[in-house]
């Protein structure tokens, strides 16, 4: 369980309230330690009819349709609520001059920049402006450290992803109609980008059944019979519950090392097949251990045949990863805590400077 430390006062937290995304999750976390907090949605900054939605966002750089009307709401806030801090979280919709105003009140800016800003997907000149504006910016990706120092950013961390406790625990089918809805070889959680797609192709070609559960995966013949759309919280618990095996692969338009699902699946309770890189040996540490890396699509099927036909092993391994990211301080709440930490921002010397 996390430690509850006294909170320092007042917090602004910038990001999207649907349950399942982490702004929702900093939001619980918050409110659990005990801060006096204003959650101010950044689905309000893209409030517009389709229309103009598509020619802000295609034609004028990935812009929020209420960009500006946002920010300057953000600065209102900001003057009636007097925190210590205001915290965001992805590419949150905030300018630059909003933060420069925000600066000048004497209040901490921190991001969580939880997406790549140099992932073409989303990559857009108003954020960029606005980056080096923040006191301090957390990403959960190493690869990107050295670039946003070169932006300009004064102080820059890295932070991973963490879990929500109250959304992620062991909760497997219950019933007979559960284990026949989510029983799987594989589960996979998260979008269909398209160099995903061979590694699950080579498990369906391979013989193994394969529960997919995100956007996008029904564009792609050989996965559109396998999709099973968003899962819930509820859902992805029982998902996770009912597989065999977990595929963990990371986001590589991101530049990821890691993934929330690296947290999320563990908390959870699962045999974890998991994409090898650095982080995850950070986190899981050598082969074997908690989890089974592989690096090729060939090595990622031979392997998930070996736990397919060991279920003492998928049990052990399924315990040790749960037992390292539960027992870690990996929570939401750590992260919160870890962000507002006063050191960690560097608060004093950075106030008002732009």
């Amino acid at each position: 369980m996390t430690d509850v430390r006294s909170p320092e006062g007042r917090l602004i937290l910038v990001g999207n309230g649907d349950p399942i995304h982490i702004g929702s999750h900093l939001a619980e976390a918050a409110a659990a330690a005990g801060y006096q907090m204003c959650f101010e949605d950044v689905r309000a900054a893209y409030d517009a009819s389709v229309w103009r939605k598509r020619i802000d966002w295609w034609m004028r750089g990935r812009r929020p349709s209420r960009l500006q009307q946002f920010s300057a709401e953000l600065v209102e806030a900001c003057r009636s609520f007097r925190p210590e801090c205001i915290l965001s979280t992805g590419l949150a919709p905030i300018d630059a001059d909003g933060l420069q105003a925000i600066g000048k009140l004497g209040i901490r800016r921190v991001s969580y920049l939880t997406d790549d800003p140099w992932n073409p997907t989303h990559r857009a000149g108003w954020f960029m402006n606005a980056l080096p504006h923040y006191d301090a910016v957390f990403s959960p990706r190493r690869a990107n450290l050295e670039d946003l120092r070169r932006l300009g950013c004064r102080r820059v961390r890295y932070l991973p992803f963490a879990y929500a406790p109250s959304l992620h625990y062991p909760d497997p089918p219950a019933t007979c109609d559960e284990v026949k809805a989510f029983s799987s070889d594989v589960v996979f959680a998260g979008g269909a980008d398209a160099d995903r797609v061979p590694y699950v192709q080579a498990l369906l070609q391979a013989g193994f059944t394969v529960a997919l559960y995100g956007g996008y995966w029904e564009r792609f013949r050989p996965t559109r019979p396998h999709t099973r759309g968003h899962a819930d919280p509820m859902a992805l618990r029982k998902a996770i519950g009912g597989a065999k095996v977990a595929l963990c692969l990371v986001r590589r338009a991101n530049r990821d090392g890691h993934a929330m699902r690296s947290f999320e699946v563990p908390a959870v309770g699962a045999c974890m097949l998991v994409e090898d890189t650095d982080e995850h040996r950070a986190m899981f540490g050598e082969p074997g251990r908690a989890v089974v890396y592989f690096r090729a699509v060939n090595e990622m099927v031979q392997t998930m045949g070996r736990l397919r036909d060991d279920p003492a092993e998928r049990e052990r391994l399924g315990r040790e990863a749960h037992r390292l990211i539960v027992g870690g301080h990996n929570t939401y709440q750590d992260r919160l805590l870890a962000m507002l930490e006063p050191t960690a921002v560097g608060m004093t010397a950075a106030l008002g400077r732009s």
